[in-house]
């Protein structure tokens, strides 16, 4: 029986290959065309109506797609507005930013969407984010370093149905992600020793 993931704001296509490397029919999507070379698994628009439930899409390739349900959801939803680093942009000089904290309400009511995704198991991705916004506890805190990627980004992981995500090699190297990578869409990209880790523990989940 086939079994459908959907990778929610992705444009690189990194986790959707993973899986597609161990027998999932996955597809990402996101607002922006893919990057990852495969227009023929990619969802372009708005990710929201397949959060909540829509099963009908066109792929970048031009074919229409049918799947009998999501069985599992991975969400990466912008952390731009809701992030911890964001802080300080949030308060300038001390005093509330009325207008990003709007956009922080909207980027809030998203997450919580994506939290409550139509799928049977579902993981949603962001870092630490700001206390103000008062997200619930996630389930899982894990690093690069973890997965043989000398690098540290601590990433949060809010999971249904979902056993955390075990570590496969320890690497020594712990440097900082953020100071490594100017260029927003490479810091979002996600780490490929991650995604695989993520395809071989939880495909055989569904």
């Amino acid at each position: 029986m086939k079994k459908y993931v959907l990778i929610a704001c992705e444009r690189s296509q990194v986790e959707c290959a993973a899986f597609r490397a161990v027998g999932a029919m996955a597809f990402s999507c996101d607002i922006q065309a893919c990057a990852g070379n495969h227009p023929e698994w990619h969802i372009q628009g708005d990710v929201t109506p397949f959060l909540k439930g829509q099963r009908y899409f066109k792929t970048g390739d031009g074919k229409e797609h049918h799947v009998s349900q999501w069985d599992l959801i991975i969400a990466h939803p912008p952390c731009t507005y809701l992030s911890r680093a964001g802080s300080t942009f949030l308060f300038p000089h001390g005093i509330l930013d009325p207008i990003r904290h709007a956009h922080g309400i909207v980027a809030k009511c998203f997450f919580q969407t994506c939290l409550v995704s139509c799928a049977t198991h579902v993981a949603v991705e962001n870092p630490t984010p700001n206390k103000i916004w008062e997200l619930p506890k996630p389930d899982q805190v894990l690093q690069p370093y973890e997965f043989g990627v000398p690098f540290q980004k601590r990433t949060l992981l809010w999971l249904r149905n979902l056993p955390p995500i075990m570590p496969t090699l320890y690497s020594s190297g712990r440097k900082s992600w953020v100071h490594n990578s100017r260029l927003p869409n490479t810091r979002s990209r996600s780490f490929e020793p991650i995604a695989k880790a993520m395809a071989e523990q939880w495909f055989p989940l569904l």
